[in-house]
């Protein structure tokens, strides 16, 4: 009988698929969909994030004096810098700055940093709460009026036809079969859906937007993008399948609260609201609980598109 494979070796897998995933929609995406940043962005991002990810990393284990999280040997520096390299490539491919990449790096170190100094206490242990990618756009967004989120339409703005069809089809069955084998997020990703619908039909009640209009932005490729490898981050999103559904429900109860103020990109915020919400409840039940001193755990992180880690908190 073939045993199951150790949560360790999932959160691995979970990283390479997802790394070698966006690496390939990079690549094809400049080479042939129509992705407006330079070229040269990406390559910056990812370098950008590799640096601060070994820089703070360093850093922090001599702070707490615990050992750090890689060893000097390329396949454990690679996989230890797995999540950086998602992160980079996330913040490249969503954030659009025009001809600036300052931005984007902006974002790409909000991002890493994010992870050290935003953690709180969770079964003993420090744990970052803010999806690290998102958390590096929200706040470039916020500092930059003129930086925007990257158009949906480039993701298929060179094709036509059939193929229009096929890229959000493949990036579909590809995020689902990661989530539903490996991170397990599938509970999380029914719950969002079916708040998304739930919004729309509350929003069309008291607003009188149409309900098809509403859940139209659910057909596009960013949307699936969001759905599948953001909102879904490991790391930041809790474990037990109810409490999966309450966090998806919420987000989206949120999201239709922004739409309803008319404040743009609407997923981004909604999702930095209920992860910061959330790390506020974690840190006030470890307080309450009186916990004690946490250590942090010597493994490495799963870092969106932002993925962190993916055998995360029980909360």
């Amino acid at each position: 009988m073939t045993e199951s494979p150790a949560p360790r070796d999932k959160r691995v897998a979970a990283l390479r698929r997802f790394a070698v995933s966006i690496t390939v929609l990079t690549v094809v995406g400049h080479a042939a969909l129509g992705f407006e940043q330079a070229f040269i962005t990406p390559v910056a991002a990812v370098i950008c994030a590799y640096v601060l990810e070994l820089g703070l990393e360093v850093i922090d284990a001599r702070t707490r004096q615990r050992p750090m999280k890689f060893q000097p040997t390329w396949r454990s520096m690679i996989d230890f810098l797995l999540p950086a390299h998602i992160t980079g490539l996330a913040c490249a491919m969503l954030l659009y700055a025009n001809d600036r990449v300052e931005p984007i790096l902006l974002a790409v170190t909000i991002a890493i940093a994010s992870k050290y100094l935003v953690q709180v206490p969770v079964g003993g242990r420090l744990r970052h709460v803010l999806n690290p990618s998102n958390t590096g756009i929200v706040v470039v967004l916020l500092l930059f009026p003129w930086v925007g989120i990257a158009p949906p339409y480039h993701f298929t703005e060179w094709v036509s036809g059939p193929v229009d069809w096929l890229i959000p089809a493949g990036i579909l069955m590809a995020g689902t079969m990661l989530n539903a084998k490996l991170t397990g997020k599938m509970p999380l990703i029914l719950g969002w859906l079916a708040g998304f619908v739930a919004q729309a039909v509350i929003r069309s009640g008291i607003e009188g937007t149409p309900v098809l209009s509403a859940l139209l932005v659910m057909s596009g490729t960013a949307f699936i993008l969001f759905t599948n490898y953001m909102i879904t981050d490991p790391g930041t999103t809790p474990v037990r399948p109810r409490n999966q559904v309450w966090f998806g429900v919420i987000t989206a109860g949120v999201y239709g609260t922004l739409v309803a103020f008319h404040i743009v990109f609407g997923l981004f915020f909604a999702l930095t609201i209920v992860c910061a919400l959330r790390g506020v409840g974690l840190a006030l039940l470890a307080w309450l609980a009186g916990a004690p001193r946490p250590q942090v755990e010597p493994e490495p992180e799963l870092a969106l598109v932002g993925a962190s880690r993916v055998e995360g908190e029980r909360a």
